[in-house]
């Protein structure tokens, strides 16, 4: 009997190009996440990487949503990719503060490093030990450089996940480091495009039934936002696993 929870969402839920197709053409855009949380129970929030949210964004967000709902927060790019991960503590505790206004919906927050920046242990240990304990944080490495074991140790002794991602044909370690697994398929080809088929759908729904088995929650998040296929195939991989 599987233990562990599913969150299978889209990264992001507002998109020009979904209007006419995941959502009715006829849809109003204010009436674009009832409808989305009407068929998903989670979300990766991206728009918190471009601008900072204030509390009272949060607050906004998570009352527009129903109580079952979870939003992942993709941390701002200021500390992955301005400042690299040399931040002070009070700047890390203000984001988080204000992502607290999601309430019970808060879900697991994302730091996306840049792909240009390479390995950096030390760097990497001092944001570790800054971070707040009572989240769960997950890191998506874009420089290959950083699958190292030094690396997986690390996250495994602060308890942080490595987020496993495909992007543009390069699929990254398939490792869990944490007590919760975290993915992002970014599209089966081209960057953000096409549509994940049976094939891969079935692999990844294996993949997660036995992190589920070994008693870990897993977070998925479909963002070929191409045409609305990440909507498609989010559906499609509900269907298949069931915890």
């Amino acid at each position: 009997m599987k233990s562990g929870k599913t969150f299978i969402g889209t990264s992001g839920w507002k998109y020009r190009h979904w209007e006419g197709t995941f959502y009715p053409s006829d849809l109003k855009k204010k009436d674009q996440l009832q409808y989305f949380t009407a068929h998903f129970d989670t979300v990766e929030l991206n728009n918190s990487f471009y601008r900072q949210p204030r509390l009272q964004n949060f607050e906004t967000w998570g009352e527009q949503a129903p109580a079952h709902f979870t939003y992942a927060v993709k941390a701002n790019r200021y500390f992955t990719h301005l400042k690299k991960l040399n931040v002070s503590k009070n700047e890390i505790v203000e984001f988080l503060n204000a992502s607290l206004g999601l309430g019970e919906k808060l879900g697991p927050i994302l730091f996306q490093l840049p792909p240009k920046w390479g390995i950096n242990a030390v760097r990497l240990e001092g944001f570790l030990e800054m971070l707040p304990s009572g989240y769960r944080y997950t890191f998506e490495f874009r420089n290959p450089s950083w699958y190292h074991e030094t690396v997986f140790s690390l996250l495994k002794k602060y308890h942080c996940a490595f987020c496993i991602y495909d992007l543009g044909g390069h699929q990254s370690p398939i490792i869990s480091t944490a007590n919760f697994v975290y993915i992002r398929l970014h599209g089966p080809g081209e960057k953000y495009q096409g549509l994940y088929g049976q094939s891969a759908l079935t692999t990844w729904a294996e993949r997660c039934n036995t992190w589920l088995n070994e008693n870990k929650d897993v977070y998925l998040y479909f963002d070929n936002d191409q045409e609305g296929y990440a909507a498609f195939n989010a559906i499609e991989l509900k269907k298949m696993i069931k915890s």
